[in-house]
């Protein structure tokens, strides 16, 4: 199935690997044994409360904050037989279901750095070490729902968009004050047609993500419901070639424009290798998905169109034909001009940056019943609590909030920020934030 430059009609009609991602046996079946998959009450750890295990507790001292189990019973690594969900808000609203009492809330970057707890553990373990490990990947997405217990309608597995370069043969680095790195990107046309005609076996090379998910869909004993996540194909294209971030990607839309056909088979094969990525994801047991178009906005509307939005099309057709009923959200950080475009294309959900209103955003998707996801400025979090609560307030309620309108009273919606969550927010300000959005995202 070699993807031809300029050919990227090969991965609409994929199923050859899917199909053989779905019947070839993963490292997590042979290891989790034979087992009984069965799970009762009684056999899972419990997340908090009484019985739990000491490091479990959501009070004990961070200053010796322990790693969780190095294993679990075998059974917790299987995905079958998952607790029945006890909040379904969030898939409910992703769907669009007229009838939500309120809006469910996540937020991007929950399992992270502004959490004592996460900076505890990340002390002692690399950043991609967690990631590979899924006992650690479990107790990192934990943490917020035990901290925030009942304000949190959703956990998203920690991990990271950068696992998919490296299935793809590439190394990746995370470097301390920089971020990511790669020490040898793309330079060379020969070198993007190689990964771009590249096979690549997603069921086997992150298979640790796999068995992160199902762990930690056990351990949640149903309260929330797990999400599962991928890069978009423009925003790894451009960390491919740009070696990392960049305020420019100059580099990479200057390898984008003078090698059109040989950039969109390397994107095709980017978004062919995600969309079987999250097809497996859901298969180990996340209820819904999302794409992260990071680097959307440095596209203009044009190259937008022309070279992202038929991948994320076909992403979105791949994995609406193998997991129909799954809810599949898609965040085009920066990119609010192509918000009718990616409704019709279908996406469930679509997620909005800080920088267009509520109401605007739900004019430009028409009458389409798409839930819209967002969109309060992270920096927001950073202000005291009356200001927090005001905003929240008028996101929802002002005069072009979320409720302000008819339509916007009609359809779903999923209370987040507008990007990711900071690493210098207070836990409390985000609490804050999480009691304003059940108060003022009322539908009575």
């Amino acid at each position: 199935m070699s993807a031809a430059p300029g050919d990227p009609a090969t991965f609409a009609s994929s199923d050859e690997a899917v199909n053989h991602a779905s019947t070839s046996t993963s490292s997590s079946s042979t290891a989790a044994g034979t087992a009984s998959a069965a799970t009762s009450s009684k056999d899972r750890p419990t997340i908090g409360g009484g019985g739990a295990k000491k490091w479990i507790s959501a009070t004990l001292d961070l200053d010796d904050y322990p790693d969780p189990p190095s294993s679990y019973p075998p059974h917790l690594y299987e995905p079958v037989n998952f607790p029945e969900l006890q909040n379904n808000l969030l898939l409910r609203a992703a769907k669009s279901d007229p009838e939500l009492p309120r809006s469910p809330t996540w937020i991007m970057r929950q399992a992270g750095r502004y959490l004592p707890e996460f900076r505890a553990l990340r002390k002692k373990h690399g950043f991609f070490e967690i990631c590979r490990t899924p006992e650690l990947a479990a107790e990192i997405t934990l943490q917020p729902i035990r901290r925030y217990k009942g304000l949190l309608d959703a956990s998203i597995i920690f991990s990271d968009i950068l696992v998919i370069p490296q299935a793809m043969g590439m190394e990746v680095q995370m470097l301390p004050e920089v971020g990511p790195h790669f020490p040898h990107p793309i330079k060379s046309v020969s070198e993007a047609v190689a990964l771009a005609n590249k096979e690549y076996d997603v069921k086997k090379s992150l298979d640790y993500m796999y068995r992160a998910i199902t762990l930690t869909r056990h351990l949640l004993e149903g309260q929330v419901p797990l999400i599962g996540f991928c890069g978009a194909p423009w925003t790894l294209f451009a960390y491919m070639v740009e070696g990392g971030g960049s305020k420019t990607f100059s580099k990479a839309k200057e390898f984008l424009f003078a090698h059109p056909d040989e950039s969109r088979a390397l994107l095709m094969k980017i978004g062919q290798v995600g969309a079987e990525f999250l097809i497996e994801q859901v298969r180990a047991g996340a209820q819904a998905v999302q794409i992260f178009d990071s680097w959307a906005g440095e596209l203009g509307k044009q190259d937008f169109i022309e070279y992202e939005l038929p991948v994320l099309k076909a992403m979105f057709e791949l994995i609406r034909s193998k997991e129909p009923n799954t809810p599949i959200i898609v965040f085009a950080k920066g990119a609010n001009y192509a918000i009718p475009d990616l409704a019709n294309v279908g996406f469930d959900t679509i997620g909005l940056d800080w920088n267009i209103s509520p109401r605007e955003a739900r004019r430009l998707t028409g009458d389409q019943a798409v839930c819209l996801q967002g969109n309060l400025e992270p920096g927001t979090l950073l202000e005291s609590n009356d200001k927090i609560e005001a905003a929240v307030k008028e996101m929802f309620l002002g005069e072009y909030g979320f409720l302000s309108c008819e339509s916007g009273r009609k359809y779903g919606h999923i209370c987040n920020l507008g990007h990711g969550i900071t690493p210098n927010v207070h836990p409390d300000a985000l609490n804050c934030f999480l009691e304003s959005a059940q108060k003022y995202s009322k539908r009575s």
